[in-house]
């Protein structure tokens, strides 16, 4: 009895060290002053990343960007457990909680991605990250938002009065896992596509969120993963993009599994999928970004 007892204890204890272990040090609102096209004062209103810092830094940071349709978030498998993974491995995250539909459309999400990796480089001494370390990893409808920033980035404003917004938004990498990276309604996610751009989206904003068509020579480094199978975000959104950055000469790999459902995050439960995180970290230490 006492031996089931000091077992229970113990179990109790490291799951209440692991939950505290993942917790961010502290969440830091991107506009402290109201975000641009505000609704209202709440907590929706408020865009915010949680930050994780890890014991041991390597230098380098990545935006962490969940999935969820663009109407809800998966801050848990493909938030806080990413953000543990690279801490991990000696990097800094910063978990992107961006405005949702139906409150929110166009341009709210992308703002508040691009918002947020400036926010990053701004600060980036503070944490002591490296300016050219900072990567942008996003999930499903999270990958449509990070390949959004990786296409439609800019150099900053130098006059403006906002520090923040003197800085580039344009990240040194980017992961894009399962991600709904089209708008064209042969393509992308239907759910997805409806939350962001509405029922009849603007041709010209279609064609301009269909990120693959969006690809320069400028475009950073890229990290693909996808299943064939997919019954959710179809696996061209990945092979469409990938192709766009082989064709212009942009550093890229891309894993495509036969079999596995969507919304996997880190797939530790899958022992063909679990592989694919061991492939990324390969591919980051290849840069000297891990």
């Amino acid at each position: 009895m006492k031996f089931n007892r000091l077992v229970a204890i113990t179990v109790f204890c490291l799951a209440s060290f692991s939950a505290v272990w993942a917790s961010p040090s502290n969440s830091i609102l991107l506009w402290p002053e109201g975000a641009p096209g505000a609704v209202g004062s709440t907590d929706l209103d408020k865009p915010l990343i949680d930050v994780y810092v890890p014991a041991k830094f390597s230098g380098s940071a990545v935006l962490v960007i969940p999935g969820g349709s663009y109407m809800h978030l998966a801050l848990d498998h493909e938030g806080a457990q990413i953000a543990q993974w690279l801490n991990d491995r000696g990097v800094a995250a910063f978990v992107l909680h961006y405005r949702l539909a139906p409150r929110y459309h166009y341009p709210a999400p992308i703002q508040d991605g691009e918002r947020a990796m400036r926010y990053i480089r701004a600060h980036a001494a503070e944490y002591g990250i490296k300016p050219d370390h900072i990567g942008i990893w996003g999930f499903s409808a999270g990958g449509h938002l990070a390949s959004s920033v990786v296409t439609h980035f800019d150099q900053g404003q130098p006059d403006a009065k906002d520090p923040i917004e003197r800085e580039s938004d344009k990240p040194d990498f980017a992961v894009l896992a399962y991600g709904v990276l089209s708008m064209e309604a042969d393509v992308a996610h239907p759910l997805s596509r409806l939350n962001l751009l509405g029922p009849n989206p603007d041709p010209v904003l279609v064609e301009q969120f269909t990120n693959a068509k969006q690809v320069t020579r400028d475009t950073p480094p890229c990290f693909i993963f996808h299943t064939g199978n997919d019954p959710v975000v179809p696996v061209m959104n990945s092979v469409n993009f990938y192709l766009a950055l082989q064709r212009l000469g942009v550093p890229a790999e891309i894993h495509i599994f036969e079999q596995g459902k969507h919304g996997v995050g880190l797939a530790q439960d899958n022992p063909q999928l679990k592989r694919w995180p061991d492939l990324l970290e390969g591919w980051l230490r290849l840069h000297g970004w891990m």
